[in-house]
């Protein structure tokens, strides 16, 4: 219930970071455009970031089964990796990719950040982190094929393909949610509801909060602005690191990719020692720390500088995802989760529009390192905002010796 989610996440990364790899490759044959290119990894970004909340919304009430979701996200998934080998057209790849590969990727993401959240109701956000994770590091492979040349991706998409539908069709074989009330018979429940480090760290909420009330409080903006503006500058990132004409560039995007993944899961583990407010601020430090450095790098051509780069943006590009999905849960508790965290998460189709957009406007100036301070400065929004993150439902009051 743990591993074959994660191949599943495996199995749809070529998607999204692997076809943002691949941009220098794709902009080759044909002559395509930077807007036909992009275009349709925008789409893919907003039909995955909207269809993944109804997705795990109905199957946590009952009224979509996971044998069924699963098997349609493989054929979908499937078909939009054989379009990208084997069609030329613009028309072709936004159908086939886009919208399809865009519907079947949200439909096994929220199937698997559902079931894995059930069956390890005791760390529930770690276990999502360390599944989600391979939504980015599984791209890696592919990373390094479209670095060792275009002729080589439609063979590796068509690789990607087969390997998608066996992976998502096993899932959909096996994966199935816990009974109703599940509870591992490993970890003592009482122990667990009174363990002092985690009470200290990773408050419970103060009280059930509805979406409704949810939306009506400050946390659940803040949270929305600080998916939306690290999300733009995280997608960003992926696609101008691909077409950098600097040494050992796509080594770099490689790196990049691999931390983006990796980086969930240690900040969830960091997180459950010094709280999840404190390690999100890092992350999102670590995150605009590495804009000027790639600022640096574009501007002078300096492979050590991207190196470097690459390694602050990918420790924070991706592990504020999970890091957000744990504080809606400790801020509005546990009844409404996957319904607030599903609008929190559905922002990501703006933030996939934004960082796109920029990514365009990057490529096409030929200011590479002006957009980059750009995206420093929305970096850096994002970690002033996480800074002002307060639980909703806390009374205001006085210092007692005042």
């Amino acid at each position: 219930m743990l591993w074959l989610p994660w191949a599943a996440m495996i199995a749809i990364a070529p998607l999204q970071y692997g076809y943002a790899a691949a941009v220098p490759g794709l902009l080759g044959p044909g002559d395509r455009s930077v807007a036909g290119v992009l275009g349709p990894l925008a789409v893919w970004i907003v039909c995955q970031a909207v269809v993944a909340y109804p997705t795990a919304y109905l199957v946590r009430g009952g009224r979509l089964g996971v044998r069924a979701a699963l098997g349609a996200g493989a054929v979908l998934t499937g078909t939009a990796l054989l379009t990208l080998a084997l069609a030329d057209g613009a028309a072709m790849i936004l159908a086939g990719y886009a919208l399809l590969g865009g519907a079947g990727a949200g439909l096994v993401y929220g199937v698997c950040t559902e079931v894995v959240a059930r069956w390890f109701p005791e760390r529930p956000g770690t276990q999502v982190a360390f599944a989600t994770g391979a939504f980015a590091y599984g791209a890696a492979p592919l990373a390094v094929v479209a670095g060792a040349g275009p002729d080589h991706l439609g063979v590796a998409f068509g690789v990607s393909a087969v390997v998608a539908v066996a992976a998502i069709g096993l899932a959909a074989r096996f994966v199935r949610l816990p009974p109703p009330r599940w509870w591992p018979s490993h970890v003592d429940p009482r122990d667990h509801a009174l363990d002092s480090l985690a009470l200290r760290r990773t408050p419970p909420a103060l009280r059930e909060f509805s979406t409704g009330q949810a939306l009506r409080t400050g946390a659940l903006s803040s949270l929305v602005a600080i998916l939306v503006l690290a999300g733009a500058v995280s997608i960003f990132d992926v696609v101008v690191l691909a077409t950098l004409e600097a040494p050992a560039s796509w080594l770099a995007l490689t790196l990049l990719i691999a931390l983006n993944g990796a980086g969930r899961a240690c900040a969830m583990l960091a997180s459950e020692r010094f709280g999840r407010r404190r390690v999100l601020s890092a992350v999102l430090a670590l995150l605009a720390v590495g804009q000027p450095l790639f600022a640096a790098g574009a501007t002078s051509g300096s492979a050590a500088l991207i190196f470097v780069a690459a390694v602050f943006a990918g420790l924070g590009g991706g592990a504020f995802y999970p890091l957000i999905a744990s504080l809606v849960r400790e801020f509005f508790g546990q009844e409404r989760t996957a319904e607030i965290h599903g609008v929190v998460y559905s922002t990501k189709a703006v933030a996939g529009v934004v960082g796109v957009g920029l990514a365009y406007a990057a490529l096409t100036s030929g200011s590479q390192a002006t957009v980059f301070v750009g995206m420093t400065m929305a970096a850096v929004l994002s970690l002033v905002v996480s800074h002002r993150l307060r639980r909703p439902g806390c009374p205001a009051t006085l210092p007692a010796g005042m």
